[in-house]
């Protein structure tokens, strides 16, 4: 096996010339869990757009579901298929659900840390829109805990090497529908290529392209626009889920800070301008922020009220303790104090259309996490699904570019590592501010485009 210092020491500098068995876009969850289990023989390349802890996966509070007993299996299917109102992929979904419990096996072998109750065995939790107890968590940084143990699991392996602050800015392809690899502005401002065998697309959702969202401002869709440019075919962009309960700031620069599903599952309740109840707190994320924005339009607020009074202080201290702490460091002390609550961009059920191997449209290119779109999650994503269809669908995805590699290993298939057999347009990149508010346009756009023949196709049924 080559070592990848011979490989980066082999390039000239300012020389177009990398190359890589398989790059990786993205060091969320789903990135580096493919990168965990693509061949050990096979150099693999994570870029990420700034550091790794920078994910959304790091951010998640609630937890990660799990199939505890076959007999519930039916149960947990058919909550997925509620909330995402049976527009999910029920062949998706049943891969997720039977897919969790190896999933779970591979993170406890991470050391993953998951709640356990007093007989050491593994605790659940619920969350809304959970007919039961089915949803592992550390305390209520559960992403951190998960994501942090694959990291450094990664870091072990030595054909795995990971470039912080390296951006992917298109993707390379020829006219056969084939990806050959990205085009990187590096660290340093400079634009390269890394030519590869295969690409997966993990950069994560859309949240940056909006004001107000739960995600990192940096995660701005990249990889959807890339794909729109290209004619990789895309889906259901228009489903974009907000989470109803953020904590409110009157600081627009400020990235939400996410109030978890869980917090409501455990009892926690919600409070109009006049402290009265006014909705469920377990519907699904949709009717719940429905409710909420229905309801502060009546009162002529910018917020509802979220009380944890319910919730035992020992419980909060024990699984909510980042919650609490950032209460308080904001002037609220809970659980004696509510505090103000406000629906936010959260997660993007739609992306790129990937199959369950999570390929896509195009030959030699994968999409997984959020990036992808395999519908699982259909119009509304279930609390706690996305941690585990990220890594399910990332590990088929490794899986499956296993088998293409077994496929062509006694045929001549290599990617000669010549960037001007692709003749790239270097000028298309002059001015990258103008190309990423491009990217952001073509994003929006195609959402609200998706949203309109959506409209148009339900009214036409009606008639």
């Amino acid at each position: 096996m080559v070592l990848w210092k011979q490989i980066f020491a082999a390039i000239p500098e300012n020389e177009c010339n990398m190359k890589a068995d398989i790059v990786i876009v993205g060091s969320g969850c789903a990135g580096l869990y493919c990168a965990l289990h693509l061949p050990k023989d096979k150099n693999i390349l994570i870029v990420t757009k700034d550091i790794v802890e920078h994910s959304d996966s790091y951010l998640a509070q609630g937890g990660m579901c799990m199939l505890k007993t076959p007999d519930d299996f039916d149960s947990y299917f058919y909550d997925t298929m509620r909330a995402g109102h049976f527009e999910n992929d029920t062949s998706a979904v049943e891969v997720m659900i039977k897919s969790s419990p190896d999933v779970v096996k591979d993170l406890l072998s991470y050391g993953v840390d998951f709640a356990r109750d007093e007989k050491g065995n593994l605790a659940f939790t619920k969350e809304g829109a959970h007919s039961r107890n089915r949803i592992l968590y550390h305390k209520d940084i559960t992403g951190r805990e998960i994501t942090s143990h694959i990291y450094e699991e990664c870091k072990k392996r030595k054909n795995i090497v990971i470039k912080e602050y390296w951006t992917m800015v298109d993707i390379i392809c020829e006219e056969e529908n084939q990806c050959r690899g990205i085009i990187v502005k590096k660290d340093d401002g400079t634009l390269d290529t890394i030519l590869a065998d295969y690409t997966v697309l993990a950069s994560g959702g859309i949240g940056g392209v909006y004001r107000y969202s739960t995600n990192y401002r940096h995660l701005t869709g990249d990889a959807i626009a890339v794909a729109i440019r290209h004619g990789v075919e895309i889906k259901d962009i228009d489903y974009v889920q907000i989470h109803p309960t953020t904590f409110y700031s009157e600081k627009e620069e400020d990235r939400s800070f996410l109030i978890s599903e869980s917090v409501r599952g455990e009892g926690a309740q919600l409070f109009n301008k006049d402290h009265q109840r006014f909705t469920d707190e377990l519907l699904p994320r949709d009717i719940l922020t429905h409710n909420i924005k229905k309801q502060m339009k009546k009162d002529n607020t910018n917020y509802v009220w979220l009380s944890m009074r319910p919730i035992e202080q020992k419980q909060l201290d024990l699984h909510f303790p980042n919650i609490v702490k950032h209460c308080k460091e904001h002037g609220y002390n809970v659980p004696k104090e509510m505090i103000p609550v406000v629906p936010a961009q959260h997660y993007f059920m739609g992306g790129i259309k990937v199959n369950l191997q999570s390929k896509t449209s195009m030959e030699r290119l994968y999409a997984v996490g959020e990036t992808a779109c395999n519908g699982v999650h259909g119009k509304n994503r279930l609390a706690s699904n996305s941690l585990l269809e990220s890594m399910v669908f990332a590990k088929r995805a490794a899986k499956d570019i296993m088998e293409q590699y077994k496929k062509f290993q006694n045929e001549n298939d290599v990617i000669e590592n010549d960037t001007n057999t692709f003749q790239i347009e270097w000028s298309l990149y002059d001015d990258l501010d103008r190309w990423n508010d491009d990217n952001r346009k073509l994003i929006l756009q195609l959402i609200e485009e998706s949203k309109k023949k959506r409209t148009l196709d339900k009214e036409d049924k009606n008639v």
